[in-house]
């Protein structure tokens, strides 16, 4: 059993913003470098996206006491805000740090892709030992992953965290929905595999997909074994790396007692994965089954105006059933200025929108169906 060694905090320099300004991401490391299981957690790469924060900082303060009684076990790294560049984003005093307003657009997209990249190096590498196989590819993903060269500032902010993460056994990546109950995504590769992890956290939806539409972090992570595993089906490879993106609820679900409880979760999961010693209890029963993500209505906006709600969340719908209303307060006619919106999926509300006023196309709500949609691809629309 390899024993931890005293906790670290480490700062990743950015690339100043403009002479006389400096961004740096601190990060907590847990355990010895090295050590497996290895997990990275992040918050915040959606920089307006604020609960998992929370948890992050809730979840420094536990493992700070696991480490002072060398309770760890595997090596946990821990990113507590990723994203300085979007925490500094304001326009017309309001926050915005979904998107770079640089213009490179959505900081959870178009993460390194490296499957492809490294089948090559590792083809002469691959024999008939599993526990190899991963090593090899573990060491080829991580030279990958150092030697990027970013060409712009969030690419200096993504390659920074992905040197640090990509050779990790479990990755949690920590956003938030605008008004939600908590549900994650992960793809079919990692899954059941995180079941104890839903379990644990409750929540109320899960969703697989190989792709959710632009390599998002977590796919960015279990991608690469999949394909690998494809494209060497002689060879044990297995799914060495389970990643996920863990929705806390919505934007407006910031408290001390959400986020403590949460990160009290997270332990209680590690606890059960061997990484931190403790006793976890008893693992609840899961709330929900996973579903493809192609079963999730994204309800959309038909026209501009306000949006009327006629469900709350938590509710089961059937398909069909009117879910809001939108309302052009410029049309003169009261009855007329108003367009019923209907679900295609029965199933749970999960999602609503917490702005009242949308434009044509943007998203009211999800509904969590459990049978695939027609002409529903598996992306993740207005993302």
């Amino acid at each position: 059993m390899t024993k931890s060694t005293a906790k670290s905090v480490h700062f990743i320099n950015l690339p100043d913003a403009a002479p006389g300004t400096h961004r740096a991401i601190t990060v907590h490391k847990y355990g010895r470098v090295g050590a497996r299981p290895k997990v990275y957690i992040q918050a915040g790469i959606h920089a307006d996206e604020y609960p998992g924060m929370l948890v992050a900082h809730h979840l420094v303060r536990l493992l700070d006491i696991a480490a002072a009684r060398d309770a760890i076990r595997g090596e946990i790294i821990l990113v507590p805000a990723a994203n300085p560049i979007g925490l500094a984003q304001f326009a017309n005093d309001r926050h915005s740090g979904r998107f770079d307003m640089s213009g490179t657009g959505n900081f959870n997209r178009n993460w390194p892709h490296l499957g492809a990249e490294i089948a090559e190096t590792v083809a002469p590498l691959l024999g008939d030992d599993a526990a190899a196989n991963t090593s090899a590819i573990r060491s080829a993903l991580l030279g990958a992953a150092l030697a990027l060269k970013p060409k712009n500032d969030a690419e200096a902010l993504k390659f920074a965290l992905f040197k640090l993460s990509i050779d990790a056994d479990i990755v949690l990546d920590m956003h938030c929905d605008t008004r939600a109950l908590f549900h994650m995504y992960t793809t079919p590769a990692a899954w059941p595999g995180l079941t104890d992890l839903a379990s644990e956290l409750g929540v109320r939806a899960i969703f697989l997909a190989e792709s959710s539409g632009g390599e998002a972090f977590d796919e960015a992570h279990t991608t690469p074994w999949a394909e690998l595993a494809t494209r060497f089906p002689n060879r044990p490879i297995p799914q060495a790396c389970l990643a996920t993106t863990l929705e806390f609820r919505g934007r407006a679900d910031v408290s001390d007692d959400l986020a403590s409880s949460d990160a009290e979760k997270i332990v209680h999961f590690l606890m059960r994965r061997g990484i931190v010693v403790g006793t976890p209890g008893r693992l609840p029963d899961p709330v929900a089954e996973a579903t493809e993500l192609t079963a999730l209505d994204c309800v959309l906006a038909p026209s501009t105006g306000l949006v009327v709600f006629k469900v709350s969340l938590g509710d089961q719908v059937k398909a069909g059933d009117v879910v809001a209303e939108i309302i052009d307060p410029a049309i003169p006619d009261p009855v007329k200025a108003r367009t019923a919106v209907t679900t295609r999926a029965t199933g749970l509300v999960l999602t609503m929108r917490d702005d009242p006023y949308l434009r044509m196309g943007d998203i009211i709500t999800y509904v969590v169906g459990k049978e695939p949609l027609p002409r529903r691809s598996a992306s993740l629309l207005n993302d």
